[in-house]
């Protein structure tokens, strides 16, 4: 019961988060939703915690995964929102709660669905549960961002519909779309429906991961929801979407075809490293350039996938990492429009000394999302690095290092100048309060703990993550 628990407990909230009167009432609920989905989560990382629920559910080591950065993500959300609606338009958070939760149950879907469909029809719900929350601020630049997130979050969904009806037709006998089923007579699906179904997944997932040159949704996006909203984006939802298309590998793998979807993968992985590389120079808002850091690490995920071997691993470990790592920087920067009432760099200079707190944060997270030790997407970073080394692609560890410097420095040039530059003449000091530093500090200091130390448990699932996709360990 405690797969299906995960996905109804946070739907049910919903519904009564709508009913409930009272924003305090509310705020309550969806803390102890959130306290309850990441001990449900936790639990899920012990032996024989039933880990399946029919055929259609499981928790395999991929799903556990995600699931966690989902929770973990959340819990830092949850605790975040009180503070966040105090000062925001909609005071009693009836919609924006229960928007939340309902993200978090078909999040939940998307990371237990063994059922190719029941996986896509999470992702459509991530979509819709988000797009009011997009459009939080009611301004019109909201509503074109709110519009194009829809129209092109539609897109891709769609598209990887199309993919999910030809994995069905590539089967000789049956239409079944369980994971086990489409992996154990891998080798009885027709190839080159089969290839077909891979390059829909790969466009529609990845469109909803927001890769180079599908990106085009994402700065808008991020930079005109609020804060707390893109966390959830660039940590959770990003993560899901992600997790579609390695199911989609996982099938191409057992199908025997990694060397149709390394190409692919490698292209649009670089695609993205290079365009965040380019766009990050010239950037002057803080929430448009952490957009930008997103579309670059969604490009290393995807690069590992393509590479194989221990790139498979260094591919779910830096899952883990960038989902906390970007959650975190985004609600630090929330505080920043919270207590400047603006994301655009030129206002926000001084930080350290006007917030300290919150400059403090600011200053680790540019170590943190640049994959700098000692935070753990260095960890991850280096081990995809050192992947494709061993795989006899010295060029590509070469290209990936030039693009990860060229994004530091862009990177640093504004957020250094954030933190330690001169304020403008009369800008105030900003008055800060620790609940809304606390999220980003508790994601932050996980991120820290990963890039020091590796407990067992995750080794052992970052393993079997690994092996599922075709790779190792290092």
């Amino acid at each position: 019961m405690l797969l299906p628990a995960l996905i109804l407990v946070p739907a049910l909230a919903a519904l009564l988060g709508y009913l409930l009167p009272g924003r305090g009432a509310r705020l309550s609920l969806l803390l102890l939703v959130a306290g309850l989905h990441l001990a449900g989560s936790a639990r899920l990382w012990w032996p024989g915690a039933g880990g399946v629920a029919g055929d259609w559910l499981a928790a395999d080591a991929l799903g556990i995964l995600v699931l966690t950065v989902v929770s973990l993500v959340f819990l830092a959300v949850a605790v975040y929102t009180p503070g966040f609606l105090k000062v925001g338009p909609e005071r009693d958070g009836r919609v924006f709660i229960t928007c939340l939760l309902a993200f978090l149950a078909a999040a939940s879907l998307v990371a237990l669905a063994h059922h190719m469909a029941l996986l896509w029809i999470g992702m459509e719900s991530t979509t819709l549960s988000l797009a009011l929350l997009v459009f939080h601020r009611r301004s019109r630049r909201s509503l074109e961002a709110v519009w194009k997130y829809l129209v092109l979050s539609s897109v891709g969904i769609a598209l990887a519909l199309f993919g999910t009806f030809f994995l069905a037709a590539a089967q000789i006998e049956g239409r079944s779309l369980l994971l086990t089923d489409l992996i154990s007579h891998a080798d009885a699906l027709q190839p080159s429906l089969l290839r077909v179904a891979f390059v829909f997944l790969l466009v529609g997932y990845g469109t909803k991961m927001g890769l180079a040159p599908l990106h085009a949704w994402k700065p808008d996006t991020y930079g005109e929801a609020p804060s707390v909203v893109a966390g959830l984006m660039a940590g959770a939802l990003t993560s899901c979407a992600f997790l579609g298309l390695a199911r989609a590998t996982e099938i191409m793998t057992a199908a025997h075809q990694f060397a149709f979807i390394r190409p692919p993968l490698l292209a649009l992985g670089l695609c993205s490293l290079v365009i965040s590389a380019g766009f990050m120079l010239g950037q002057t808002d803080l929430k448009r350039l952490l957009a930008y850091s997103s579309v670059e690490h969604m490009g290393l995920l995807v690069i590992g996938l393509g590479i194989g071997g221990a790139g498979a691993y260094g591919s779910t470990l830096h899952l883990v990492n960038n989902g906390l790592a970007k959650a975190a920087m985004f609600l630090a920067v929330g505080n920043v429009v919270r207590l400047a009432g603006t994301s655009q760099a030129s206002a926000t200079r001084g930080l350290l000394g006007r917030a300290p707190i919150t400059g403090t944060i600011l200053l680790l997270g540019l170590f943190a999302v640049t994959g700098s030790p000692p935070f753990g997407l260095f960890i991850s970073e280096f081990t995809l690095i050192g992947a494709a080394i061993r795989e006899n692609m010295t060029w590509l560890a070469i290209v990936i290092v030039v693009l990860l410097a060229i994004i530091f420095v862009g990177m640093a040039r504004m957020l250094l100048g954030v933190v330690y530059g001169e304020p403008e003449a009369g800008a105030p000091r900003l008055h800060e309060t620790f609940p809304l530093a606390s999220g980003p500090l508790l994601l932050g200091g996980v991120v820290l703990l990963l890039g020091v130390y590796l407990p067992a448990p995750l080794q052992t699932l970052l393993a079997e993550a690994a092996r599922a996709l075709g790779g190792g360990t290092p």
